[in-house]
């Protein structure tokens, strides 16, 4: 069964909602949420990304930052305002990306069920990103983003949601971006009906937010046997959409040199393995990488993953790393190696043209997206997805609905 709870939200008030809405700490660096957050004393970066209101040189992991964030929120509590709510609830949030329509359920999720992979993981964690948010969390006392989950959609879920998304809604604004976020509260009807059809799902997947999942896990060892609010850290804050509304881009790579290889030797090399033809900028299909070099798109036919290949390894972007990225341009683990970057999808292919043109990457691979099939198969057998490999858009904001512990 996949609980939920209610949680009694701090949020903004519907008139600064828009302001203090921020985009995911994770998808920006200090440069950017700088950027984002300038002249606008709101922005919930202010909070999650504290490090832009110290000194350009403070490291962003220092006792200083976390301090200034725990500051922060309290002025912004203040100055928005940010308003707890009278009783704890749910709440439905819906996204609307162009012509692209997506409603979750925000609320409290087990802790436990994230523990005994009812909650079901696909990525690995690193530790000192785990640090980062844990402490973060603890220092606040509230988890101020939410985790993305997804289930395999449920009628029961959707009669609950399309009934409430006919009332007025609490929050609805489009942001900077244009996407248009839509927050309504549900009434302890719905609440009862809503918990009973999701005590009917038998697993929920994170999608995004690995990191702020392990974390609030981390927080609650930390803070048992504590005064605070007992129980609250037995969950953490998150939204799950069903998996029919879900928008997969692809996770582009883009690699800083050739290594050893000249334009010419590299597209020898891989024409010793695959099928290399002149092609456009988007894969058309599972089995292909669009790759650019020395200004022109090539097609990489991959092929069909050997027989008996485990899921994980048949991902285009496993197969990219074990016959290309590695063999050929000496990138060994992606999550350190500072020679290889990644490119959301939802930056599109003009942009990993623009690293390669203005001379900041040598070459860039556009990847087909990994479907959500491919999600449920390998966390249902405990796989483990290569990083980066999926990007979720559109994304969740942070600030609108925090879950004070």
């Amino acid at each position: 069964m996949a609980a939920i709870a209610p949680f009694k939200a701090l949020r903004p008030t519907p008139e600064s909602a828009a302001r203090v809405a921020a985009v995911p700490y994770d998808v920006v660096n200090t440069e950017e949420a700088q950027a984002l957050a300038a002249g606008n004393p709101l922005s919930f970066l202010h909070v999650s990304r504290a490090e832009i209101d110290l000194p350009a040189e403070t490291n962003p992991y220092a006792d200083s930052v976390y301090a200034k964030a725990s500051e922060n929120l309290a002025t912004l509590k203040t100055h928005a305002p940010l308003v707890v709510e009278d009783r704890p609830s749910l709440y439905v949030y819906r996204l609307r990306m162009g012509g692209h329509v997506q409603t979750g359920i925000a609320a409290s999720y087990s802790l436990d069920e994230y523990d005994t992979d009812v909650i079901k993981k696909h990525e690995r964690t690193r530790r000192d990103k785990e640090d980062d948010r844990t402490r973060h969390i603890v220092e606040l006392r509230a988890q101020t983003g939410p985790v993305f989950l997804t289930y395999r959609a449920s009628p029961a879920v959707d009669k609950v949601v399309d009934r409430a998304v006919g009332r007025p809604p609490l929050f609805d604004f489009t942001a900077a971006d244009e996407v248009q976020h839509t927050v309504w509260r549900l009434d302890s009807g719905d609440e009862r009906l809503l918990t009973a059809a999701f005590a009917a799902i038998p697993s929920l997947y994170i999608a995004d937010g690995h990191h702020r999942a392990a974390s609030a896990a981390r927080v609650r060892q930390q803070l048992r046997g504590s005064n605070g609010n007992a129980g609250e850290w037995d969950t953490f804050l998150a939204v799950a959409f069903p998996d029919d509304q879900m928008q997969v881009l692809p996770y582009n790579r883009v690699v800083k040199d050739l290594a050893s290889h000249t334009p010419e030797s590299l597209l020898a090399a891989l024409r010793q393995q695959f099928t290399v033809t002149e092609g456009p900028a988007t894969p058309r299909r599972k089995g292909e990488v669009a790759m650019y070099l020395d200004g022109r798109w090539y097609t990489i036919d991959l092929g069909a993953p050997p027989a008996g290949t485990a899921a994980a390894d048949g991902l285009d972007v496993s197969r990219l790393q074990d016959t290309v990225l590695t063999p050929l341009l000496g990138i060994g683990d992606v999550r350190s190696d500072k020679r290889i970057d990644f490119v959301g999808g939802a930056r599109g292919t003009s942009a990993l043209e623009k690293q390669v043109t203005s001379g900041k990457a040598a070459v860039a691979f556009s990847m087909y997206p990994v479907t959500m099939d491919d999600l449920f198969l390998i966390s249902d057998a405990g796989g483990i997805m290569p990083p980066k490999s999926t990007w979720f858009e559109p994304k969740l904001r942070d600030g609108l609905l925090s879950h004070v512990i």
